[in-house]
């Protein structure tokens, strides 16, 4: 199995082309490295390469979380065309809008329920910055959280939290949910042309099962190619690969 097409190093900033603004015709499936926690781990993710970088800000629970310094330092040296995803569990207009400001990064990944009126006053804010947000896919229930959210947003992510626990899991669970669920959401989500990236316990051994089962996208990976935390190259590289042959061009 061959490893996707490397990207070239690039330290400088630049304007942001987000994934969620990609055409939605067949061909490879995205790849976004969550959790990236310095510029190494973005250039590591990027030789091997990743579509999207995922920099996680302060949430109730989860891994992979960095101060807003390190997001924003991070966030300039991601190189063209690779897009910076901020993930903020933030939920309102002001935060939202003062967040991404700061961070810099292109595209903002909603991990918790965000307000219709809410995403409304942000792209207003922001027109430049794309917004995904995350579906936590646990019943029914999620799939129609999903539809009632598809014309307010530029994509979605589909995820393996619970935000209705008393602390709220948002992301980095290492969980997979329920595919049929998820492919639901992708098909309808694909009507209405909006891209869905799928996330949630994936891992080199079952990418090829989740781009059968739900055609997403993208794939978002963190705890997958980690080792004790850090971003670690051989997994990277085999997940990689795992998406490559799944894609047909290997």
């Amino acid at each position: 199995m061959g490893a996707r097409a490397a990207r070239p190093p690039h330290d400088a900033p630049h304007a942001r082309v987000t994934a969620a603004t990609l055409p939605l015709a067949p061909g490879r499936t995205r790849l976004k490295v969550c959790c990236i926690a310095s510029r190494d781990e973005a250039r590591l993710a990027v030789a091997h390469g990743a579509d999207a970088l995922g920099l996680v800000s302060a949430m109730p629970s989860g891994p992979g979380v960095i101060d807003d310094a390190t997001v924003a330092a991070v966030a300039a040296a991601v190189p063209v065309p690779v897009a910076a995803f901020l993930l903020t569990a933030r939920t309102d207009a002001a935060g939202l809008i003062a967040q991404a400001t700061a961070a810099g990064a292109g595209t903002l990944q909603l991990v918790d329920a965000v307000a219709h009126d809410v995403l409304a006053r942000v792209r207003a804010a922001l027109p430049g910055v794309r917004l995904v947000q995350v579906i936590h896919v646990l019943d029914e229930a999620s799939v129609a959280e999903a539809a009632e959210a598809l014309p307010h947003v530029h994509a979605l992510l589909l995820d393996s939290g619970n935000p209705r626990l008393a602390v709220k899991e948002l992301g980095g669970t290492g969980r997979v949910h329920d595919w049929a669920l998820s492919r639901r959401v992708r098909d309808a989500a694909h009507t209405a042309g909006v891209p869905v990236f799928l996330a949630g316990g994936l891992r080199a051994e079952n990418v090829g099962a989740a781009v059968a089962a739900v055609a997403p996208f993208g794939l978002d990976v963190c705890s997958g190619v980690r080792t004790d935390g850090r971003l670690d190259a051989a997994k990277l590289a085999a997940f990689a690969a795992a998406l490559a042959a799944a894609d047909g061009t290997a």
